[in-house]
């Protein structure tokens, strides 16, 4: 599938794919120098890139496993949604979820993208649902201990 991306700024670098069958390709931060993030804080990393998703499509932005696990590094929203007819750049939330201060240098991976398709659903209000064996059990109401 191909997906247009136009760059918005200069220093931008197009997402990749770290191998053959990765899901998500690695977002770059588009910044002028290093930005500091302090212990449960959020920046707003610029990628420089915006895209044109085909429609049906989404952008879903993740945190990068090593990134989130090494040094507390995630999307503050934990999943950002990049919408189909959404034109602008992209940006990513990043929030420090530990006890000190990370720094995040200009060109470095800060997230990955993940295109999937989604449906839209059309909501219709009804006065009764179906009935089920779990009925309106939630929150770890399935398990046995």
């Amino acid at each position: 599938m191909k997906i247009n991306v136009k760059k918005v700024r200069e220093s931008a670098k197009l997402p990749t794919y770290g191998s053959q069958y990765a899901a998500g390709a690695d977002l770059y931060a588009c910044t002028e120098g290093e930005i500091e993030i302090a212990p449960h804080s959020t920046a707003m990393i610029p990628t420089g890139i915006a895209l044109e998703l085909p429609v049906g499509y989404a952008g879903f932005i993740y945190a990068r496993s090593g990134l989130a696990s090494k040094r507390g590094l995630a999307p503050a929203n934990k999943v950002g949604v990049v919408d189909c007819d959404y034109r602008g750049e992209v940006i990513v939330a990043l929030h420090n979820h530990g006890e000190s201060a990370q720094k995040i240098a200009a060109g470095e991976r800060i997230a990955q993208l993940v295109v999937a398709p989604y449906i839209t659903a059309d909501f219709e209000e009804v006065d009764e649902l179906s009935s089920t064996e779990r009925g309106a059990g939630g929150f770890g109401s399935t398990g046995t201990k």
